[in-house]
């Protein structure tokens, strides 16, 4: 089930709980993903709040929003990236994205196996995705006040496998939002020493996952692979030694 880009919106761009998240997910991509000079970034779902970084110098930045949760033009103030799109049947060139996001997507899609086959043919060889969900052991996950409360939660074992099922190799994975999804100012004030406690102490579980993977690269499969070797017949044509004496 998605969410209506309009709660969606207001969580995080009108709320002090959501302004928190957005920060402490993007810092953490930021970590993986210093940049994208002159690649064609794409973010799927509600990805809006991660793609900024990338604006200035990623050669294209296109955020893709399923149909059912809607879509909002941004970002403000310059010219719109957004576009409204199918689950499962992206505008999108095949073998052209360089960076994929996920973040509101696969825990609310429909079909996930889909989603993730739908990844793997817009990403190019070696094309990297960052999927971001909600984690099963964490209190964001058992909130509805956070758009991290709805959908199918993951393990970090669930979401790795899946992705290698789907043919992405992990590369990086990391947990954030170890701060307690409240409003209260007590939270709010201190939010940002909970994630650094959480980063430092690995036992606690953050409420968000976020895993790193890269399209694998089969090798290329043909008629090459049918041809096989004939033996070398190096003696072959010539004449039978005679058994005369000479």
């Amino acid at each position: 089930m998605h969410l209506d880009v309009q709660d969606l919106r207001n969580f995080y761009y009108r709320s002090a709980l959501g302004r928190a998240a957005q920060t402490a997910v993007r810092n953490q991509m930021v970590q993986m993903w210093p940049e994208a000079k002159g690649q064609s970034v794409c973010g799927y779902g509600f990805a809006v709040p991660l793609l900024r970084p990338y604006l200035a110098h990623a050669r294209r930045v296109v955020a893709l929003m399923p149909g059912p949760q809607g879509v909002m033009a941004w970002p403000a103030g310059q010219p719109n990236v957004s576009v409204l799109c199918e689950e499962v049947m992206w505008p999108l060139e095949t073998g052209h994205v360089d960076k994929l996001i996920l973040m509101h997507g696969l825990e609310t899609c429909d079909s996930p196996s889909r989603l993730l086959e739908e990844c793997d043919r817009v990403l190019g060889p070696g094309g990297k995705l960052l999927a971001v969900v909600p984690n099963r052991a964490g209190l964001w996950s058992r909130s509805e006040k956070t758009p991290f409360g709805y959908g199918r939660p993951y393990t970090s074992g669930q979401l790795e496998s899946l992705l290698k099922a789907h043919g992405f190799i992990t590369e990086n994975h990391a947990t954030v939002l170890y701060q307690p999804p409240s409003v209260r100012k007590f939270w709010r004030r201190t939010a940002g020493m909970a994630e650094r406690f959480g980063h430092a102490l690995p036992i606690l579980a953050g409420g968000v996952l976020m895993v790193e993977a890269s399209k694998r690269v089969q090798a290329p499969l043909g008629p090459g692979e049918k041809i096989r070797a004939r033996p070398l017949k190096a003696l072959e044509g010539l004449a039978e030694p005679s058994a005369k004496p000479v």
